[in-house]
């Protein structure tokens, strides 16, 4: 039996507003109300969901206290000696793991209380729901049985009067029960959020492999890139950390020494953390090797300006993402190729240094980079079979559709990440609140989502292909081919209104929205 959406009950119970607000006959009236009381009420246990909630957080204390231990440890200093299977220093280790033990602590402690909140939203949204029932019952009752045939054909005063007081109360009642659906569906999307968030942040144990030591584990999921925030600068994202800890497992005994030894050998936590992100991008042992020999010894800003094409200082605002001078930027009507070149160097460290650094990784020109990202949209946007327009010794290019979208999205993307890409219209707010618990799970975990935007220019249609690239509360991160990157709301995603990425061409009075997500969406 299929469970009827949150969204698609929202949209009936809207629908059920304007037939009780409208019916004109006491049959209409009835079949209404008979149609609203058949909606499911908001589904959930209130009691549980809260006893689970103060369960997470009493773990929530216990975390702490490890890394209350563990502070207490590095305060004190350590000698400089390596441990685990790849050297780390003693010390480094012990201040990865009290900052894992705080991460967790605060996953736990974030857990619970978006656990008890929904469980009071979910109780009062229940409340309300069932006081509208009532009503809707009492105007059913009010109205008594259905007319037949031919007396429903005449209406006298008092029968009018009857029914325009059934309606009225009637009217109250699906208020609540679309009020009700609505806070309970606003409700549950954010715990979804914040959970699937907190998850994500929680990553000294994404790395399924007894092939690292704990030690190891714990300090490659705690490496950042240097400047701005660090959580905000992860270099192994969830997705590669998981990705890379299975890729440990299926190694053969031979390859596994040679990485740990190419990880024990690495310069700065920085290139080890990037060596594994090869790894996680499906590269083999000979080709992270090959990697590893151009990354070798190579200071931390070096690595951050090489291997992230996006950085991000701040989780607000808009920032420009630069190599040099040059803008990580299209060149000509490439906005789809573009974006899915830039999601794939934040996913693929090896390709992104292919775009920096050149065959060798050592060509730090800025005019040969833009030559290189641009023969890349170009060759995305052929493969893609875009667009082109202008004469024949002068095409340029002029767009691509969605069926070019999804099979450059599969092709360059779904390899490093092991998402498949599918295109789901969203032609209405419902549509993308609908969409939007998934387009956050996955940027949680690093996998960028490409979403397609429209507007007006001079009275005529453009589009525009963006990418999704962070998540932080309730703001999104959207990556703008145009070379930057901007932090929008989610009731902006919501609405459609994507102007602050762009321009005001973009905007809801220019007919402004955001129409297409390419996502694999359950």
């Amino acid at each position: 039996m299929t469970t009827e959406s949150t969204t698609a009950r929202r949209d009936r119970l809207d629908g059920l507003r304007g037939r009780i607000s409208s019916a004109d006959s006491k049959n209409d009236l009835i079949d209404a109300i008979d149609d609203a009381l058949g909606v499911a009420a908001p589904q959930g246990d209130p009691a549980l969901i809260e006893s689970l909630g103060k369960r997470y957080k009493g773990q929530a204390d216990d975390a702490m206290k490890v890394h209350d231990r563990a502070d207490t440890v590095s305060r004190k200093g350590l000698p400089d000696v390596w441990v685990g299977d790849t050297s780390v220093l003693a010390q480094d280790a012990v201040d990865a793991t009290a900052r894992a033990a705080e991460q967790m602590a605060e996953a736990l402690r974030g857990g619970g209380n978006a656990l008890i909140l929904f469980s009071d939203l979910l109780e009062t949204a229940q409340t309300k729901d069932s006081g509208g029932r009532t009503k809707l019952r009492n105007a059913r009752a009010q109205l008594g049985d259905k007319d037949g045939f031919f007396d429903d054909w005449h209406e006298d005063d008092g029968e009018e009067a009857t029914r325009k007081a059934a309606r009225t109360l009637a009217g109250h009642g699906i208020d609540d029960l679309a009020g009700a659906a609505s806070d309970a569906d606003d409700a549950a999307r954010r715990c979804a959020r914040d959970l699937n968030k907190y998850a994500s942040e929680a990553r000294a144990g994404k790395m399924g492999t007894d092939e690292l030591s704990a030690v190891d584990r714990i300090a490659l999921a705690d490496t950042s890139n240097i400047g701005g925030d660090p959580e905000l600068n992860e270099i192994l994202t969830a997705n590669d950390l998981e990705r890379s800890g299975r890729a440990m497992e299926d190694l053969s005994p031979a390859d596994r020494a040679r990485m740990e030894r190419l990880l024990a050998d690495a310069g700065t936590p920085q290139e080890k953390a990037y060596l594994m992100k090869a790894l996680a991008s499906g590269y083999s042992v000979d080709e992270v090797e090959e990697f590893g020999g151009k990354i070798h010894n190579k200071d931390e800003e070096w690595l951050r300006e090489h291997l992230a094409p996006v950085s991000t200082n701040s989780s607000t605002g808009q920032e420009r993402q630069t190599f040099g001078q040059e803008n990580w930027s299209q060149d000509g009507n490439t906005c789809v190729p573009s974006s899915t070149v830039t999601a794939r160097a934040m996913v693929d460290p090896v390709y992104a240094l292919e775009l920096t650094g050149g065959p060798d990784g050592q060509d730090d020109s800025d005019a040969h980079f833009r030559e290189r990202l641009t023969d890349e949209q170009m060759r995305l946007h052929e493969e893609g079979d875009g667009a082109n327009e202008g004469w024949w010794w002068d095409r340029q290019p002029a767009g691509m559709d969605s069926d070019g979208q999804v099979d450059i999205s599969n092709k360059e993307l779904s390899p490093h990440t092991g998402d498949a890409y599918e295109s789901h219209d969203m032609n209405s707010e419902n549509d993308r609140r609908d969409v939007l618990p998934d387009i956050e799970e996955s940027v949680a975990e690093g996998k960028p989502v490409p979403i397609n935007i429209e507007g007006e220019e001079d009275g005529d249609w453009i589009g525009h292909g963006v990418m999704i690239v962070g998540q932080e509360g309730d703001m999104l991160q959207v990556y703008n081919p145009w070379g930057t990157t901007t932090w929008v709301s989610e009731d902006d995603f919501i609405k459609g209104d994507f102007s602050a990425v762009t321009d005001d061409r973009f905007d809801k009075s220019n007919n402004g929205d955001v129409n297409r997500v390419y996502i694999d969406q359950d």
